[in-house]
């Protein structure tokens, strides 16, 4: 046998032993026997490096080094899930389900695994990007991390497999593994890592992949995302991803009703306790995919799935204190301090007390033993208070009147649950929190730039605004603790690249109360640009006024306009309304323009914009020659609106192959135009 084929019946050999012990579990030769194997391979390889492959056994070692994790755009989002607590929302799912699919549903069940989100890219059946969750639309390059995994295939087992695919999961750590590390630390004197989530999510940004190669490190694999997947259900790509060879937990189980969901979450409840990882609920997923298809999104979260979350823990503290924050909107919440204790993993010392209506609900008063729960939230919340160990000297909360950083008198409008400083461009926090927002991410994405600068160039008195970041040089924040020459370049350059975001984005990154991505884009789509968003209507001439002419000011006008746009609401108007014609932030608008920001669409989202459908309302049902994306597309574009479900206000029905008859149905009960794919695009 020549070296090479040598080196290939070896790599073989390994990749299969690897898969029946990292992904079977059904370990077929010794530990002593597979490195003797590896040992041999490595010999190999370095005699022959002309046979080089980055994909071979004898390289998940690691021993890369990457200081700087490069940001990379996902091709597939990464949306969240909808959380669910009890059997009442899962019931009220499936009803909003059934207003928009016809038929049976199966639903695939998942347990919940809390590890760190990631996405695996292959092509042509080899390993080649690992990308984090990130904020959903893009994430850190962590490949090389990653490809230190061993359940982690370099190359499929698979010879026939779609040229280019993504394949979803969690990064875990095993309690198992979890315990030993800790064990490790103990007897070295170091402090212990708090919970398995948290180390197993450090471990992928750490920069030196041989150390990430000895930590116990699993991936669990559960979600395909690609075009023209050889699949038609959920249930069939998990089966398919396992005999490629992913590791997709075999705890997933195919059901026909929410019935036999609630068994499957009553069961695992307790059963989880005895799970080598750790786990915090269950997803239930819609299994068939073009069912899947016909449900879609919303702005943050796909409409055909719903994660059930088990209940959390709760444990009892003292409160010691009640302290006020400060959000970038001027928002007041109050936040409880804590005497120290341990949930999940963590120590908790603070807790959410959200607002004032529920510290008047809750009646807590500072020295009241309190109970604090940790589920699904970042900061945790007082869900009870054990009013039995009370103190006698206990006296109620007294909500805060005052901003507790400039001092403002604070504001609470009707309807809302919310105290708020009105002081925005004074109050410290405020200042920075939009600053923190406008660079951030899913805003102007400046590179170079963090929250611990902005902190640093506000109190240096740097910049008391967004629009002073543009007038910033090198100069001027080379003196900044911690800043290098290099620093200071690569912050700069990051301020100047922004210039080229897209004008929706910039309008997100305003910081407009309510104003989110979602909002943001559908007033850039409507409006086309900020001159024409920012634009009062005229006001009426009053000495020509008509007896019966439309007497309402500018601002009323403008809030109607705003309203007459699908799904702008009244509360968001108003926001929007204030922002405009407030002087202070006009200036800054214009300094942002002045700067070179995009204030309008550009001339490749304006191609193929019209105003055909404005004002109609479409449902897409069935099968298509296009996809069902492609078509929505086409709505929006033109000025229509894509809705879900069947109702009086829908205009048009776009039918397609395989519709269910009770849609039809609906349609023919409710008088809606019903017409084909070809029909739409003659609309056209």
């Amino acid at each position: 046998m020549s070296p090479e084929e040598q080196i290939l019946a070896l790599r073989n050999e390994l990749r299969e032993h690897n898969y029946n012990y990292y992904v079977n579990d059904n370990p077929t030769i010794s530990d002593f026997e597979f490195d003797k194997k590896l040992e041999q391979l490595k010999q190999l390889e370095a005699a022959n490096p002309e046979f080089f492959d980055p994909n071979s056994p004898s390289v998940r070692v690691g021993g890369e080094i990457t200081k700087n994790f490069e940001t990379v755009k996902h091709e597939y989002r990464m949306y969240s899930l909808d959380n669910s607590y009890s059997k009442e929302d899962l019931l009220d799912w499936e009803q909003r389900l059934r207003k928009i699919v016809d038929g049976p549903i199966e639903y695939v069940c998942e347990l919940k695994y809390d590890g760190a989100s990631i996405s695996l890219r292959y092509e042509k059946g080899v390993f080649v990007k690992a990308v984090t969750r990130g904020d959903g639309t893009q994430g850190d390059n962590v490949t090389a991390n990653v490809r230190t995994i061993k359940s982690v295939p370099l190359k499929l087992r698979a010879s026939e497999v779609p040229d280019k695919f993504e394949i979803r999961g969690e990064i875990v750590l095993p309690w198992q593994g979890f315990h030993k590390m800790n064990q490790e630390r103990e007897a070295q004197g170091l402090e212990l890592y708090r919970n398995p989530r948290n180390t197993a999510s450090g471990s992928l940004k750490l920069q030196d992949s041989s150390i990430v190669a000895q930590r116990p490190l699993e991936c669990l694999l559960y979600q395909l995302a690609g075009d023209n997947l050889p699949v038609q259900s959920q249930y069939d790509s998990l089966n398919l991803a396992r005999d490629w060879g992913f590791k997709a937990p075999a705890e997933s189980q195919l059901v026909q009703s929410i019935d036999e969901v609630l068994q499957y979450i009553e069961h695992w409840d307790v059963a989880r306790k005895d799970l080598p990882y750790e786990t915090d609920g269950v997803v239930i997923k819609v299994n068939s995919l073009q069912q899947q298809e016909e449900l879609g999104f919303t702005a943050k979260a796909p409409r055909w799935a719903m994660a059930y979350k088990f209940a959390a823990e709760q444990v009892s503290t003292r409160l010691n204190e009640i302290t006020y924050q400060v959000g970038r909107t001027g928002a007041i919440t109050p936040v409880a301090n804590l005497e120290p204790v341990e949930i999940s993993g963590t120590t908790v010392k603070r807790a959410s007390l959200h607002n004032a209506d529920q510290i008047e609900k809750l009646d807590i008063r500072v020295g009241d033993e309190v109970y604090v729960e940790k589920g699904g939230e970042i900061i945790p919340k007082i869900v009870a208070v054990e009013l039995t160990k009370r103190p006698d000297n206990s006296s109620p909360t007294e909500y805060a009147t005052r901003c507790p950083e400039c001092d403002t008198e604070l504001v609470r409008k009707e309807g809302e649950a919310q105290h708020f400083c009105p002081n925005e461009l004074g109050c410290p926090p405020q200042i920075k929190g939009r600053i923190e927002h406008f660079i951030s991410r899913k805003a102007m994405d400046i590179d170079g730039i963090g929250a611990e600068t902005v902190g640093q160039l506000v109190d240096a008195g740097l910049i008391s605004n967004y629009a002073d970041l543009y007038d910033l040089t090198v100069e001027q924040v080379l003196p900044l603790e911690r800043m290098a020459q290099k620093s200071a370049e690569n912050m700069i350059n990051g301020i100047q690249a922004s210039k080229q975001i897209p004008f929706e984005r910039v309008l997100f990154a305003l910081g407009i109360r309510y104003v989110g991505e979602t909002v943001a884009k559908k007033l850039a789509k409507h409006y086309k640009s900020m001159d024409a968003l920012i634009a009062l209507p005229e006001a009426p001439d009053k000495e020509n006024l008509d007896l019966f002419a439309d007497v309402s000011s500018p601002t009323e006008k403008k809030l109607e306009e705003l309203t007459a746009i699908p799904e702008i609401g009244d509360r968001i108007a108003q926001t929007v309304v204030e922002f405009i014609v407030d002087e202070r932030q006009q200036a800054i608008l214009e300094r942002l323009k002045n700067a070179g920001l995009q204030f309008s669409l550009s001339e490749e989202q304006l191609e193929g914009q019209t105003d055909k459908l404005v004002g109609k309302s479409f449902v897409v049902s069935g099968v298509f020659e296009m996809s069902r994306n492609d078509l929505k597309k086409l709505i929006e574009d033109n000025g229509g609106k894509v809705s879900s479900s069947l109702s009086s206000k829908t205009d048009f029905l776009i039918r397609g192959d395989k519709m269910g008859p009770s849609k039809l149905a609906k349609a023919e009960k409710l008088g809606i135009t019903m017409i084909s794919e070809q029909e739409f695009l003659e609309m056209l």
